[in-house]
């Protein structure tokens, strides 16, 4: 008996997941797929003349069983993954890649897709139904439902293709993140690292059977080594390893694929009749042309850049005053960076870690989701997971009916891709009159407990942990009709507002007073320590947001291609970059082979999306500052008009109808300092 095929006699029906075992998942995808396409044919063989409900609606509610275990699958293959798993998850990648062109190339099927599209206008459908309808359209589309049999053939070709290789890629990503090590025995290497790094160093040592310390790639070990080891060379070493993952010419390089995925990307949008793949993605956005973006772009990027310079030029000046006589380098910034924070606002993540002690702040995120949205989480332990770390919660509303299932995963293991994100087991949907509600799952890398300290944040994660809660909001409290629409199933420059909304409660005297405490004495965070939050929260945003609209460039560079590259892809990198860079390039060192967001994940020609949606939730932010930050009415608004939406109304749509206006940039530049002068040194 094979668990993902049966009926998930669980609580919630969420995955029975010390049932299954690798060799269920190949012959479960391969019954599911037989499965749906029995449903398709259905669909497509209908005698009745096609509409909304016989053939759109029909669709949507197709191949639930697939999306289960298929679900179920990806998300282990990037949070509990070995060498089995991802034999089996490169295995099925083509083959489902196959069955959805199988879908979208049906000739029978597309005519009633057309034929219900073509009469949309008269039909006297919903707008959430329109939304369904123009969203098939356009996946049949780009599917290549229009095409003749040559370019069919080749389309699937392009397609399979390009699902192995974007697993591939992230296989390699995950090999080189875990095969580096940094092992230090000489006391002296140590100097300037924080007490809990070191603890959770020595630990990682002992746990290798080794003495001393070791440091790895992962962002909790990475991150404070960069920030506060005083060995530059170390800091050199690190730099390069992490930033030269799949870089190496070795069997994880990803060079080589990098090239071949965006030149079938690029193959893929001819056949289609577009010019790059980015004017195939952008269609369905609020910036949906690579004009647009290029405008957003080039406006932020001629405000952050003189404070980009500024910033540079701040900290190279700071060097040279505390003694450092060498040129500053890349591996550097994070250093003076935290130096300078320090004399500037007199803080740094030392100060502020023993307030952000986990288990506090994820009851103060799932307290302020009570106050603004009346939800409430309780605990189950009956809930079967997938590793011994997960915690399971349910998640009610304030009526005490049932709205999700959550699981949080929150620490860095060698199974486990690197950094954060929010996923969905389940996603929320109208089943025949029943809400089928869904299954989310936040996933983190932060700062694990070590043997005399439980886990600190940094505030760095306690936003972070705000953001994929600000994603499990939107998949959690959905109210849809229809599954394609539900939750995060929006434009992917939309996806980030919700995320994004929540990272500024960190800023928020009102909120951090509530509930941050110290570890050790118990003493409540002072207002003069989160005044200098609010003091440092522009501090280097100028090189911060320099910095990322370079990796916005770089994404639009690959992905604007009208013929295929040949070129190194360092050298393309250089290029596409040239105009945001500050410091000299790094032998070795490239972001391209380990960009997991556009060649690994859904971000291709999207990246601009993060950059967009801080437009979004600055202005957004702003009405609750201005009505109260747990105002009731506010949130309430925020809640009906943004997070139970999903897709069911164009993004800004449900933006004004939450708001009142369409966004400007105001809020957003004012938040993040970009005009404003430097602060003072302290005392000076």
């Amino acid at each position: 008996m094979n668990p993902l095929l049966q009926d998930w006699n669980t609580p919630f029906k969420t995955p029975p997941f010390h049932s299954i075992e690798t060799a269920h998942f190949k012959p479960a995808v391969e019954e599911s797929i037989r499965s749906a396409s029995e449903e398709i044919k259905t669909i497509a063989e209908n005698p009745e003349p096609p509409d909304f409900e016989n053939t759109i609606a029909a669709l949507d509610r197709t191949g639930n069983k697939l999306g289960d275990v298929t679900a179920v699958l990806f998300n282990l293959n990037s949070a509990e993954t070995n060498k089995d798993l991802q034999e089996v998850t490169r295995d099925v990648s083509p083959v489902l890649a196959r069955f959805s062109n199988d879908i979208t190339l049906n000739e029978k099927l597309f005519a009633r897709v057309k034929s219900v599209y073509d009469s949309m206008g008269s039909s006297g459908l919903t707008t959430e139904q329109k939304m369904l309808v123009e969203k098939n359209h356009r996946n049949f589309i780009l599917g290549g439902a229009g095409l003749d049999e040559k370019s069919k053939k080749r389309f699937r070709e392009i397609s399979e293709e390009l699902s192995r290789l974007s697993v591939r890629f992230e296989e390699n990503i995950l090999e080189d993140t875990n095969s580096f090590e940094l092992h230090i025995t000489d006391r002296d290497d140590i100097s300037g690292l924080p007490e809990g790094t070191l603890e959770m160093a020595a630990m990682e040592a002992k746990d290798r059977k080794k003495e001393g310390w070791i440091f790895t790639l992962h962002f909790p070990s990475y991150i404070p080594f960069m920030q506060y080891c005083d060995k530059s060379l170390l800091r050199e070493k690190m730099y390069k390893a992490y930033t030269s993952r799949a870089f190496h010419g070795d069997k994880s390089d990803n060079r080589e694929l990098v090239r071949e995925i965006v030149n079938l990307r690029v193959e893929l949008a001819n056949i289609l009749g577009f010019n790059n793949f980015a004017d195939l993605t952008l269609g369905d956005r609020m910036a949906d042309t690579t004009m647009k973006v290029e405008t957003f772009f080039n406006e932020l990027h001629s405000a952050s850049k003189p404070a980009a310079i500024r910033d540079h030029d701040n900290l190279k000046k700071f060097a040279l005053e505390t003694g450092n006589k060498d040129e500053v380098e890349r591996w550097d910034w994070a250093y003076y960076s935290e130096k300078l924070r320090k004399a500037k606002y007199d803080i740094d993540d030392e100060v502020l870690k023993p307030f952000f002690v986990l288990e506090n702040t994820e009851t103060a995120i799932f307290n302020l989701a009570t106050t603004l949205y009346g939800v409430r989480f309780v605990r189950n332990e009956t809930i079967q997971v997938y590793h011994q770390e997960v915690k399971a919660w349910e998640v009610h509303d304030a009526d005490n009916s049932f709205l999700a299932v959550l699981y949080t995963d929150y620490f860095p293991r060698a199974g486990k891709n690197g950094g954060a994100w929010m996923t969905a087991y389940r996603e929320q949907r109208q089943e025949y009159g029943k809400d089928v509600r869904p299954i989310i799952s936040i996933v983190a890398n932060f700062t694990r407990p070590t043997e005399t300290k439980p886990s600190l944040l940094t505030f760095n994660e306690v936003t972070t942990f705000l953001h994929e809660f600000g994603h499990a909001l939107h998949g959690m409290l959905t109210k849809c009709t229809y599954e394609s629409l539900s939750g995060t199933s929006v434009a992917r420059d939309f996806v980030e507002l919700p995320s994004q909304f929540m990272e500024n409660f960190a800023f928020e005297k009102e909120w951090l007073s509530s509930w941050a405490v110290h570890y050790k004495t118990g003493e409540k965070i002072t207002d003069q320590i989160i005044t200098r939050i609010r003091e440092s929260s522009t501090f280097n945003e100028g090189y911060a947001c320099n910095r990322q609209l370079g990796f916005g460039f770089l994404d639009m560079a690959w992905h604007t291609i009208t013929a295929p590259v040949t070129d190194d892809i360092a050298a393309f990198e250089y290029t596409a970059m040239e105009n945001t860079e500050l410091f000299p390039p790094v032998t070795g060192s490239n972001m391209s082979a380990s960009f997991s967001h556009i060649f690994g994940g859904g971000y291709a020609a999207g990246y601009y999306g993060y950059k967009w949606a801080e437009v979004l939730d600055a202005d957004a932010f702003l009405h609750f500052r201005e009505t109260g930050i747990f105002n009731s009415e506010t949130a309430g608004s925020f809640r009906k008009n943004i997070l139970e939406k999903g897709g069911t109304d164009k993004p800004m749509n449900l933006y004004i109808s939450f708001r009142g206006k369409e966004p400007t940039i105001d809020a957003f530049l004012e938040r993040s300092g970009l005009n404003d002068p430097p602060a003072p040194l302290k005392g000076g």
